[in-house]
């Protein structure tokens, strides 16, 4: 049974750093894609940050030079470094996981396993 868990969200200011986290139990990263989505009130659940079984990684737009994604294969966690966060960035941020295929995940509907998310909320 694949379970997640996020931590490290919290309310900071504009331009800081915030490293979150996500336990990982009941998985294997050598057959699991990986990944970080965020959710904003009133609007639609939209992947961050990817990394994919063999340690390829993939962003979004939005995170490109600022977000950088990795793993703990030894620790079972999966990390999201932040950094110059602005106020756009807030949302609830969730880890995601799902067993690779020939074609990368990139939607929230190619995952199957959800962690509860960890608030990350930004003030100019």
């Amino acid at each position: 049974q694949v379970q997640l868990q996020e931590s490290g969200g919290g309310s900071v200011q504009s331009g800081v750093s915030l490293r979150l986290s996500c336990a990982a139990s009941g998985l294997t990263y050598s057959r699991y894609c990986m990944a970080w989505f965020r959710q904003a009130p009133g609007k639609e659940r939209e992947g961050v940050a990817f990394i994919d079984s063999d340690g390829t990684t993939r962003y979004a737009d939005s995170a490109k030079g600022r977000f950088t994604i990795s793993q703990d294969n030894a620790k079972n966690t999966l990390y999201l470094q932040m950094n110059s966060l602005k106020p756009e960035d807030t949302a609830m941020y969730y880890c995601a996981a799902v067993v690779c295929g020939e074609a990368p995940k990139v939607l929230a509907g190619d995952f199957s396993y959800w962690g509860q998310g960890t608030q990350v909320t930004v003030s100019s």
